[in-house]
């Protein structure tokens, strides 16, 4: 049978067909949330794909809002590639096993994050006959986007804003302050050894058209084991799956004292540890999320991204931090400064409460 008319049998008759094309996703538990006071008995959902951003920005939220909620773990089958605009309010793009989890009793509150999510969080509202309050992170496209109760939508998007849109700098994520007070205590004897101040290196990597080059990686951990060793202190060193052997390239640079965990090492991830103690940190901008988990904390923020590097998208969240004050270009000069806090999900949490009476 033709690929096309399978695709068309599936939708039509909702089957759900499930493609892999990447690594397996563990997904978030139920759970995993800690139950907290919730008064008015509101519930809930927060629905988490397979995508890591999307569900860090998701939880990021449900978290800030301080209330108990429920993790909805959705797997998508091979019609979630397709529009949205084909969808409507549906559950058409999810598999067997997730449509049966999307059931009565309806929850009063939807948190949903990314664009193959949001015909989901349209179907429950319909379900529940537009009693459900809707925020969706991220803009989902105009189709249906009237439906939605809240949209919080990025600046660096440059999407036009209409009634139901909150504009946020940056994207929300799950870094607080209660964690990030809990990681200090974990890490800090480990790392009591190595001289201060301490500048972590927080490295991506290449992103679709857009290489981290070797000569790239030299230039940042050249320059960075400079500075830590013109200010006498050391480097916290972590790498992603996405700065491959670029790796090597920039470890090769380091001489100073320092500590380094590279993508699939042995061991517990440092990098809560690293956000909590640091007191510089160079974050390269290939990642939204990186760069405002890393202005979230108390620490100095400095942005690698040499021209070229950064997606415009990226480039103009950049120029927005800079210009607001969270943080500032990489170069050869780095000291201490005092700057504001970025939060996005607080920033949310609290357009969620002023318009619903959750807490």
């Amino acid at each position: 049978m033709a690929y096309s008319n399978l695709i068309l049998i599936a939708f039509f008759f909702g089957v759900g067909i499930k493609i892999v094309d990447r690594a397996p996703f563990q997904p978030f538990s139920a759970n995993m949330n800690e139950e907290r006071p919730n008064p008015n008995k509101t519930m809930i959902w927060a629905l988490a794909d397979d995508r890591a951003g999307n569900v860090s920005q998701c939880l990021g939220v449900a978290d800030a809002l301080g209330c108990s909620y429920e993790v909805k773990n959705i797997t998508y089958g091979i019609l979630a590639k397709l529009p949205n605009a084909l969808f409507g309010g549906s559950l058409k793009g999810l598999d067997k096993a997730s449509r049966e989890i999307i059931a009565p009793p309806w929850p009063d509150v939807v948190i949903a994050a990314g664009r193959r999510t949001a015909p989901v969080a349209r179907y429950i509202k319909k379900q529940n006959k537009g009693k459900t309050f809707l925020i969706q992170i991220m803009y989902p496209g105009s189709k249906g986007a009237d439906e939605f109760d809240l949209i919080a939508v990025p600046n660096h998007d440059r999407i036009p804003k209409k009634l139901n849109q909150l504009q946020i700098t940056g994207a929300p994520h799950g870094v607080t302050q209660g964690k990030l007070v809990q990681a200090r205590a974990v890490w800090e004897n480990r790392f009591a050894h190595l001289p201060k101040p301490w500048t972590a290196l927080i490295v991506g990597g290449t992103t679709k058209n857009r290489p981290f080059t070797n000569e790239m990686a030299q230039n940042l951990g050249k320059i960075s084991n400079d500075l830590a060793k013109a200010h006498g202190g050391s480097l916290l060193v972590t790498t992603s799956r996405r700065t491959g052997n670029a790796a090597l390239a920039l470890t090769k640079e380091i001489s100073c004292p320092s500590f380094i965990y590279q993508w699939g090492d042995d061991g517990e991830n440092p990098y809560f540890g690293f956000l909590a103690l640091a007191d510089n940190i160079v974050v390269t901008g290939d990642s939204v999320s990186m760069v405002c988990e890393a202005c979230a904390t108390s620490a100095s923020v400095y942005i690698y991204a040499p021209e070229g590097y950064a997606a415009p998208k990226h480039a103009a969240l950049h120029e927005e931090l800079y210009q607001v004050g969270y943080a500032q270009p990489f170069s050869e000069v780095m000291q201490r400064w005092e700057r504001p806090q970025l939060n996005a999900a607080e920033v949310i949490a609290d357009e969620i409460k002023k318009r619903l009476d959750i807490i």
